[in-house]
């Protein structure tokens, strides 16, 4: 179970809101790119995160876009634990997967903004501010489980030396 600050985003957050494109190439170390996660809807989000345990809610299509990998590369690297959304985008689902980054499909309605909430994977629930609310979430498959526990399918393939779906 984890513990974090919610922080609350709308439908169709696309790639380039989660990290410009202008840092695409200039930028290759993933814990400067953190640094500029949203700030294109929030230039204090970095600072206002605080640099681990958070999470990130949202409504639909979260992720879409481009495909990417800088957005959920430089969201795990700003301390996101898990982006909790209606739905995402396919590409982003599965490069945020790849890099050991949980994203959680649920009803997002009753999160709100600073909510502290808590994540049951194991469990398959989320939590409200002293258990005001319970969500149910999508389950993991055993592999999405295992992406992230070993931090993604680099790791993964280097422990098991091929995929295991």
């Amino acid at each position: 179970m984890t513990r974090g600050i919610a922080h609350k985003f709308g439908s169709d957050i696309n790639t380039d809101l989660i990290i410009s494109g202008r840092y695409k190439f200039s930028i290759t170390d993933p814990n400067q790119l953190a640094r500029h996660v949203f700030e294109d809807i929030d230039p204090e989000f970095y600072k206002k995160a605080g640099k681990g345990k958070f999470f990130v809610a949202a409504g639909a299509n979260f992720g879409c876009g481009s495909s990417r990998e800088q957005a959920p590369l430089a969201l795990k690297h700003a301390g996101c634990q898990a982006v909790i959304a209606k739905s995402f985008a396919r590409i982003f689902y599965r490069n945020a997967f790849n890099l050991g980054l949980s994203l959680i499909e649920c009803d997002t309605g009753r999160i709100k903004e600073g909510d502290l909430i808590e994540l049951d994977i194991e469990k398959g629930e989320i939590r409200g501010p002293q258990n005001k609310y319970s969500i149910a979430i999508k389950p993991f498959t055993r592999f999405q489980k295992d992406l992230v526990d070993l931090g993604g399918i680099v790791n993964y393939y280097k422990k098991y030396g091929e995929l295991k779906i």
